[in-house]
């Protein structure tokens, strides 16, 4: 099971207004718990990450209704990735809270169109109250910001597009 199927089973499961789900199978266990504000904390532990084919029979049935649109998504981003493979894509190195700027009242660190260099600020990544600054490990020039600001992202999701010519 990869991180964007994880991250549509905590959707579905925020949507479908349940508190709590546990899904187990020999090799991965996920416990899903949404708060009564809407806020949800998620934990799940991945113990072995080769078996994908048990865990995807567990979670289509409860998802007959959404299971059409789960293969268009990827037909789409397959699309998009052919479009963006000559960028550098900037991933996320914790999970955490996506910040684009230093604190509400300052402008934010990078925008679309602004050229960066190696160790220039892009984000801030809140985690367990914690603000820790990512730095770019490239140069180039900001092509698209993936993240929304002030949205939750997962350990290595993609957060900027940097075209290094």
């Amino acid at each position: 099971m990869d991180i964007k199927e994880i991250q549509s089973l905590i959707k579905f499961v925020a949507k479908s207004g349940a508190s709590e789900v546990k899904l187990e199978t020999d090799d991965i266990k996920i416990t899903i718990r949404t708060g009564s504000q809407g806020s949800g904390e998620t934990t799940y532990v991945q113990s072995i990450p080769m078996a994908q084919a048990p865990v995807a029979p567990a979670a289509a049935p409860p998802a007959q209704q959404e299971a059409p649109a789960a293969p268009a998504a990827p037909t789409k981003e397959a699309e998009k990735k052919d479009d963006d493979s000559k960028y550098i894509t900037i991933k996320s190195p914790i999970i955490g809270t996506f910040y684009r700027k230093p604190s509400p009242d300052k402008p934010t660190f990078v925008e679309v169109g602004d050229t960066i260099s190696s160790g220039d600020v892009l984000c801030v990544i809140e985690a367990m109250k914690l603000f820790n600054d990512i730095e770019s490990e490239v140069s180039g020039t900001i092509v698209k910001v993936l993240v929304d600001d002030s949205s939750p992202v997962e350990f290595d999701q993609p957060l900027f597009l940097v075209d290094p010519a």
